[in-house]
């Protein structure tokens, strides 16, 4: 038996469930990461405005040198809660076109999935029950903050017809907080136990993503805090059925 925790971008699974992974890990339980959306795009494919906006927040420049540089600190990432890391190659909602060149995402990343998406669906969906063992534990996003990527994730899982458990998106958790509310409630939870020990692997583990700390919570510091404030308040970790 696996937990199997799906991860539509490199960070995604460790932002919202470092610390459980490094828990169930000092226990001898299984842990992979499945990262979706890790794919290098072609080194002659156009950049969109908006993929040029993104890398500028991230500091980096190129496609290839933005992946290259996300799939290194992911791969410190799952050394640090001691997962093990899959990649697999579909590209992120900021790369992808049509078939007729068309960019999806031209201006947003926080819309619902285009409708030239649903091919992605049932790729992902076909690629998770080919990988996937009956008596693994598959664990999907809840879609708080409705990114396209984590909306197709969930929706590939969903396909498949295996029980599912699911995270809170951090941190769109902390951005987006009555619907976090609104989607959790009525859903069994499921309660992790935190120890000094297992915030710190899970603060550890977040800090390996240098280029998102910024963006995604002012930097290291304030990610740690913010952490830390979560697993106080919510007593530990949690997952959602």
């Amino acid at each position: 038996m696996r937990w199997i925790y799906l991860s539509p971008h490199l960070d995604d699974a460790v932002l919202s469930c470092g610390g459980i992974i490094a828990k169930q890990r000092k226990a001898g339980i299984p842990v992979e990461i499945w990262n979706w959306m890790s794919g290098i795009p072609a080194d002659d494919m156009p950049l969109s405005d908006l993929a040029r906006s993104v890398h500028a927040g991230w500091e980096l420049a190129s496609a290839k040198e933005t992946l290259e540089a996300r799939l290194a600190e992911d791969c410190l990432a799952a050394l640090r809660v001691d997962a093990f890391p899959r990649y697999f190659d579909f590209l992120d909602c900021i790369y992808r076109r049509a078939d007729d060149g068309e960019v999806l995402y031209p201006d947003e990343i926080f819309v619902p999935p285009h409708a030239a998406d649903e091919n992605l669906v049932t790729k992902i969906a076909e690629a998770i029950k080919a990988n996937l063992h009956p008596d693994d534990i598959l664990v999907a996003p809840l879609t708080i903050g409705d990114h396209p990527d984590h909306l197709i994730v969930r929706r590939a899982a969903e396909r498949i017809g295996h029980p599912l458990r699911y995270y809170a998106d951090i941190p769109y958790t902390f951005w987006c907080p009555e619907q976090y509310a609104e989607m959790t409630a009525g859903l069994a939870v499921e309660d992790f136990s935190v120890t000094d020990e297992g915030l710190h692997t899970w603060q550890e583990g977040v800090a390996a993503y240098s280029s998102q700390l910024t963006v995604l919570f002012g930097g290291e510091e304030m990610m740690k805090n913010a952490l830390k404030l979560n697993a106080s308040a919510k007593r530990g970790f949690q997952l959602f059925r």
